[in-house]
């Protein structure tokens, strides 16, 4: 698999849980290579409408290879989804598809330092053309937000021990390397599970902080179902527990709203009322799936219904 690879995970699932109208419009939040957008171009008719969104450069420029007059292709994160629509003329759209976290070309790209199998610049971003690297973060902020970051994005139980070893490092050269920084990891940190990396968990803590990844998703969900036409699907995709409890939480709260106390005289029009309905239970990839692409085995899919 070369490093620009990528495997879409639970592609058939997630392009079924949207029940395309094939003169609908469909928003692709998360491009990557686009192996969703061009399943979803295939249900699509004459008439229907894709709009896709990604924060990557490398992605926007894969995305070259699309030339479809029903596709169009933003460089945007998507918590700028309103502004995206907005300028493209789309008031509504019939389903949006988030395929949340990190895309194995970023992994498998040495340069983007998001991988601990390569020494690279410690970069980390998501969108090279902006913001803080994780080397300038570490190299700048103090013990206590390094530990934070550690302990609440990775939830390492080792988080104050990397902190203190990466704060006392900048005496001596800093940790501007993902191999400087795995290894001062490894070091401080001596038990872990089988077959883990030692630096697994700091690696994924810094990243999703150097992205704003939770934030962004927390910010993105609300918007998306705003968006939607009355029985417009949102379809997400999470690769991790942290991801996976906003998204659960979101989509709960706002099918089940909190209702007010027992004995309390309200009228049922003015309780509070769900803007969606859930659709299903959870899905997982399947055993032949993990096997095939192991990076999927903590994929979890959950969809919406806009009522």
């Amino acid at each position: 698999m070369s490093a620009d690879t990528h495997v879409s995970v639970l592609l058939a699932e997630a392009v079924a849980a949207l029940a395309i109208r094939p003169e609908g419009s469909y928003v692709d939040a998360t491009f990557g290579r686009g192996g969703h957008s061009r399943a979803i171009l295939a249900q699509l008719g004459a008439q229907g409408r894709l709009l896709a969104l990604d924060r990557d450069p490398a992605a926007i420029a894969a995305g070259a290879a699309i030339s479809d007059p029903r596709f169009t292709l933003v460089h945007a994160p998507f918590s700028g989804f309103d502004a995206v629509l907005d300028k493209h003329g789309v008031r509504q759209v019939d389903g949006v598809l988030m395929d949340i976290g990190v895309s194995s070309p970023q992994l498998n790209t040495p340069e983007r330092g998001m991988s601990f199998r390569f020494d690279a610049p410690l970069d980390m971003r998501m969108d090279t053309t902006q913001g803080e690297t994780a080397a300038e973060f570490l190299a700048r902020a103090s013990q206590s937000e390094i530990e934070r970051v550690i302990r609440d994005y990775g939830e390492e139980r080792f988080a104050h021990a990397i902190a203190k070893a990466l704060v006392a490092a900048r005496g001596e050269h800093g940790t501007s390397r993902t191999g400087e920084l795995a290894a001062l990891v490894a070091q401080v940190v001596r038990t872990r599970e089988p077959g883990q990396h030692p630096a697994t968990r700091t690696f994924q803590a810094l990243r999703i902080h150097v992205n704003r990844e939770l934030e962004e998703l927390s910010l993105a969900l609300p918007r998306a179902v705003e968006r939607l036409a009355p029985g417009g699907r949102l379809v997400v995709i999470s690769f991790h527990s942290l991801e996976d409890r906003i998204v659960k939480r979101f989509m709960r709260d706002a099918a089940h709203p909190p209702q007010p106390p027992k004995g309390v005289p309200v009228r049922a029009v003015d309780l509070p009322q769900p803007i969606i309905k859930l659709v299903g239970k959870a899905l997982f990839p399947s055993d032949a799936e993990i096997a095939a692409n192991p990076r999927c085995r903590s994929a979890v899919l959950r969809v919406a219904e806009k009522i």
